[in-house]
């Protein structure tokens, strides 16, 4: 399983041992606002996830990575490289979840950028996609500094959504 690390940032894949600090992230009801409809998660949706986390890992070599900051260990978020959908016929898809008090501090940005390359350089993807509510001016804003351009209004998770592609350069 494959450790990223950027300027301030170490990017873990998620295994048992990071569940609690995900449980206190994703029971964030303003985290939540433009996922899951908004819901925060159970505890049970948590351990579901990190156990499929850990079994996309195994059969993909890649999925979700919490971020965790270098300077005092602070887990700030986590992101992806995942298929859009869980759906491995369908393309990459990168995304990233933050926690509410290192909005605004570029992470999501750099977390992203390091699955960027790790898609092209290492997995060989020719293309990543990453979807977003509508609504959700932040995430935008991070596709589009990463050169993502939009390519239309499609429904993913059970939500519509705004879809970006990043061609492989």
């Amino acid at each position: 399983m494959t450790i990223l690390t950027t300027a301030r940032l170490r990017l873990e894949p998620i295994a048992e041992h990071h569940y609690e600090r995900l449980r206190t992230l994703n029971t964030d009801p303003e985290v939540m606002t433009y996922l899951n409809a908004g819901q925060p998660e159970t505890e049970a949706d948590t351990r579901a996830a990190v156990s499929r986390t850990m079994g996309r890992w195994a059969e993909w070599g890649y999925s979700w990575w919490v971020l965790i900051r270098l300077d005092d260990g602070a887990l700030v978020g986590m992101a992806c490289l995942q298929h859009i959908d869980g759906d491995k016929r369908k393309p990459h898809e990168i995304g990233w979840r933050l926690a509410r008090a290192c909005w605004g501090q570029g992470y999501a940005s750099e977390a992203a950028a390091a699955i960027v390359a790790h898609a092209f350089d290492v997995v060989g993807a020719p293309e990543v996609v990453a979807v977003a509510h509508p609504g959700n001016a932040a995430s935008i804003k991070v596709m589009t500094r990463l050169g993502m351009q939009y390519v239309g209004m499609a429904r993913h998770y059970d939500l519509d959504s705004v879809v970006y592609r990043l061609a492989r350069p």
